[in-house]
C-alpha cells in the first residue's frame, strides 16, 4: 500500500506556459462591465428611497405590509412584557426567600422564648412564682350538676 502523504516531486513547468508580470497584469486587467444590480438591491433601494409607493402593483400589497408592520409591533412588545414579567418574578421570589428566612428566624425566636424556663424568667420578674406544689384535678359528675341545675 502506497504512503497517501509522501512528497511527490514537482514537474518543472515548460517555459512557454511561464508568464512574466507585465503579460499577468495585461490577462488580469480587463474592461470591466458595469455590473447589473441584483432583485434584492433594486428591491431595497426602492423601499429606502420611496418610489415603490408609486408603483400600482406593490400599492395592492400594501395592507398586508401594514399587517406585517403589525405583527413585528406586536411582537416586539410581547417581549418587553414578558421581560418585564420575569424581572418582576425574580423580584418577588428574591423577597420570597427573604420573608421565609425572617420567619424562619423569628419561629426559633419564639420557640426559645415559649421554653418553661424561659417563661419563668420573665414572670419571676413580674412578681410571679412558679408553684411548687402540682395541681390538683377537681372531678365533678355531670349528672349531679345537671340535677342541682334544675332544681334551681
Amino acid at each position: 500500500m502506497a504512503n497517501k502523504f509522501r512528497e511527490i516531486p514537482k514537474q518543472a513547468e515548460p517555459e512557454e506556459e511561464r508568464l512574466t508580470a507585465e503579460e499577468i497584469e495585461a490577462k488580469v486587467e480587463k474592461p470591466s462591465k458595469p455590473r447589473k444590480k441584483g432583485v434584492l438591491a433594486k428591491g431595497l433601494s426602492s423601499v429606502f428611497s420611496g418610489t415603490f409607493l408609486s408603483n400600482e402593483k406593490n400599492l395592492k400589497h400594501l395592507p398586508f405590509i401594514l399587517f406585517l408592520a403589525c405583527l413585528a409591533i406586536l411582537y416586539i412588545a410581547n417581549g418587553y412584557y414578558a421581560d418585564d414579567k420575569i424581572r418582576e418574578v425574580n423580584k418577588i421570589t428574591n423577597e420570597l426567600k427573604e420573608l421565609r428566612s425572617e420567619y424562619i428566624s423569628t419561629k426559633s425566636e419564639l420557640m426559645f422564648a415559649s421554653k418553661q424556663s424561659e417563661v419563668a424568667k420573665s414572670a419571676e420578674k413580674l412578681g410571679l412564682k412558679e408553684p411548687l406544689v402540682p395541681p390538683i384535678k377537681i372531678e365533678v359528675d355531670s349528672a349531679q350538676l345537671y340535677t342541682e341545675k334544675l332544681k334551681k
